[in-house]
């Protein structure tokens, strides 16, 4: 029971702040101007902010483990790869491709990962650096797979595809934050105490204005006419990634913290900002808010699961 509680205290809350922007819009204290003008700031400012500073704050000289660090990579690259490949067999609808692809694969560790095994732990240990090695690669990915399928794209042909697809990686804001941050910490850069402290306030709003913005946004009828590819995506993400991930870790031997980490990096649900980038992208933006909120609901229940079912098995 203690681990229930504990999921839906980190899960619960951020889909409630999702439902009061949903009836704050409806109350019409919120408008369709502010959610335009806060999905900008959300994308070009807020985000970047963030994955700088979690890139940032990141330790690499904690990262002692290159199996943990193989790990984090080839399992993000492999759960892209494999379920963007099944997308494109089974999934008739081209227009949904970006946004179902990006909210199946794309878990929320900046946001809720650490959060999730300090409250587990008591520090943040291997999250912190798993946080730093994903973040990077799913913003990457996403923003290739989110050019791909930008719906303001179609009839292009194959070179100037590719061509707008590099354009948008070079451009592309939270790429440039984390390509910064890259820089400032392999130099070995301190930033002052009140630069820094601009930055982590900054960052503070990326939480609390992206999920009030998702749920300002959020179409009920347009995304209840999206159920079923919502909770396929759904499924791929709390359930079959995790299946797919995680044997193949135990079976290498990671116990204790460093599998909770990997649990939470391959459980957790959609991040909030595979909405503000798919709007931004020209991608289905009611596909992945309705993605968001599903994931955000129902990790409460998959992640107690699994972490009762591994506690039971005497790996946590």
């Amino acid at each position: 029971m203690s681990e229930f509680i504990f999921s839906l205290n980190a899960t619960l809350p951020v889909f409630f702040v999702m439902v009061l922007g949903y009836v704050l819009m409806q109350k019409g204290f919120l408008t369709q101007e502010f959610t335009r003008v806060a999905d900008k700031l959300v994308f070009q400012v807020v985000l970047p902010t963030l994955f700088f500073k979690n890139v940032y704050d990141a330790d690499f000289k904690e990262i002692v483990d290159p199996r943990f660090m193989l790990f984090c990579v080839f399992g993000t690259l492999i759960s892209y790869g494999l379920f963007w490949l099944l997308t494109v067999i089974f999934m008739q609808d081209r227009s949904l491709w970006g946004s179902f692809i990006q909210g199946s694969c794309r878990s929320n560790v900046a946001i809720l990962g650490v959060a999730f095994i300090q409250n587990m732990y008591g520090n943040a240990g291997p999250a912190a650096i798993m946080v730093a090695l994903v973040v990077p690669m799913a913003n990457i990915l996403s923003v290739i797979i989110l050019s791909v399928y930008d719906n303001e794209a179609k009839g292009q042909s194959r070179k100037e595809l590719m061509r707008t697809t590099c354009l948008n990686i070079c451009k592309n804001p939270l790429i440039l934050a984390l390509l910064l941050a890259l820089v400032v910490s392999g130099v070995g850069l301190r930033l002052p105490t009140m630069v820094y402290k601009t930055v982590s306030n900054v960052a503070a709003l990326a939480t609390p204005l992206s999920l009030l913005v998702l749920g300002a946004s959020f179409g009920g009828k347009e995304a209840l006419a999206k159920l079923r590819p919502t909770m396929v995506a759904t499924v791929i993400r709390l359930v079959l990634i995790p299946a797919l991930l995680m044997p193949v870790a135990i079976a290498m031997g990671f116990r204790g913290q460093e599998l909770a980490t990997l649990l939470i990096m391959a459980g957790a649900p959609t991040a909030v900002s595979s909405y503000i980038m798919a709007k931004n992208m020209n991608n289905d933006g009611a596909l992945a808010s309705s993605i968001v909120a599903s994931t955000t609901l129902f990790a409460s229940v998959s992640l107690t699961l699994f972490i009762f079912a591994f506690k039971v098995l005497g790996y946590l």
